[in-house]
């Protein structure tokens, strides 16, 4: 808290535009030299500062991660904003118009909602945060729109708006909770809280359990640029639905309930469905859409014989089946005069970087090799992409 205090001033405002573009490796030399001039306490808050917004502008784009405030678990723990933004249009195409965000983190989901014309409640219980997060609402000129309230969210009441949104914390003192139970606030009690309200979204991990999403909800897995980002669940929506959604577009799968695929030898074109796709369990629907098949019963990848295009799946076409030996695939890799190696696994106990150290690849051709299981044995599939 002092130190956001010390760099709401003018001092500490013109500080933090001087030092914004610091290299990490320079930060020593800059703080000597400043130190000369302004209190040591200052000039570390403002390096620190300019050190997490460098890091925000991933999440957040470079101009507002410039004027926002951040704290190390806001950075890391806040939505990418266009997550955010796509979540907060999902809302306003529902007729929210008021929402009560708990668990608000540095505001970041707030921001997102307020841009979207939603008029939102932020509540955090840590004071620092919800200082941050207020400051964060005015330095970008939403203050109007978000009311930030430091309080306990079990005790913060949500009659009269038409949403809830809730992010509980699911890291502790021993990194990542994976036990919905074991979140900040737990997950029974988000779902209590949802289900007073008229609509609501409740941000959980991407590995959460099938069986631990609540009948009444809808479930969406969430990718931005093939990474999986977040799990939402929907309630005021379709209860029982579930989709893999794909940023940018947006891009929505929605799954039509269809049995696993068959199991059919390796075709002419391998297919990877996105991390969404495979939270959501929707591999099926992907296969049907490629006319293709599983290459083993236990492995999220398809084949088919056919080339076709999906933004649910990258296709590569494949080349090579070979049974895992890594004698065989280095000299594979000789005579094609590969030197430019990428290693996908899925199913193997082995590490790319290991492989890598083993084929040594050499030449100006690229490859990318599959290490995975075919119908239950041990292979490796070379290709590129399609």
């Amino acid at each position: 808290m002092n130190d956001l205090a010390l760099l709401l001033t003018s001092q500490g405002r013109a500080l933090l535009d001087e030092v914004r573009d610091t290299a990490p490796a320079d930060e020593l030399t800059v703080a000597t030299r400043l130190r000369r001039e302004h209190p040591a306490e200052l000039v570390s808050a403002a390096l620190g500062q300019a050190r997490l917004r460098q890091r925000a502008a991933a999440k957040f784009g470079t101009e507002d991660a410039g004027r926002m405030f951040f704290t190390p678990n806001g950075v890391e723990q806040s939505t990418r904003a266009s997550v955010a933004t796509y979540r907060a249009e999902r809302l306003k195409a529902q007729g929210v118009s008021s929402l009560a965000d708990l668990c608000c983190g540095i505001g970041g989901d707030a921001i997102a909602l307020a841009r979207a014309g939603i008029r939102v409640l932020a509540v955090d219980r840590d004071p620092v945060t919800a200082a941050v997060a207020r400051e964060n609402a005015a330095a970008l000129g939403l203050a109007e729109l978000i009311e930030v309230r430091e309080a306990d969210v079990t005790e913060v009441g949500t009659e009269g708006y038409d949403a809830v949104f809730v992010d509980p914390a699911r890291r502790g003192g021993r990194g990542r909770i994976f036990d919905p139970e074991a979140y900040s606030p737990p997950l029974s009690w988000a779902v209590e809280a949802a289900l007073k309200a008229p609509r609501a979204a409740l941000k959980v991990a991407p590995g959460i359990p099938h069986e631990a999403v609540p009948g009444a909800a809808e479930a969406e897995w969430i990718s931005d640029g093939g990474d999986v980002k977040e799990a939402v669940l929907w309630f005021g929506t379709e209860p029982g639905a579930v989709r893999a959604t794909l940023l940018p577009g947006p891009r929505t799968l929605l799954g039509r309930g269809l049995p696993d695929p068959q199991v059919r030898p390796v075709g002419r074109y391998l297919y990877e469905p996105d991390g969404a796709v495979i939270r959501a369990h929707l591999v099926a629907e992907v296969a049907e859409e490629l006319d293709g098949g599983l290459i083993d019963p236990t492995i999220a990848y398809v084949t088919a014989d056919e080339r076709h295009v999906t933004p649910y799946a990258t296709a590569y076409e494949i080349s090579d089946q070979l049974p895992f030996n890594l004698k065989k695939l280095k000299a594979l890799l000789r005579e094609r005069e590969v030197g430019i190696l990428t290693v996908k696994k899925r199913g193997s106990a082995v590490e790319p970087e290991e492989l890598r150290r083993k084929v040594k690849p050499q030449g100006p051709n690229s490859a990318t090799v599959f290490l995975t299981r075919v119908a239950g044995a041990p292979t490796m599939l070379v290709g590129a992409p399609a």
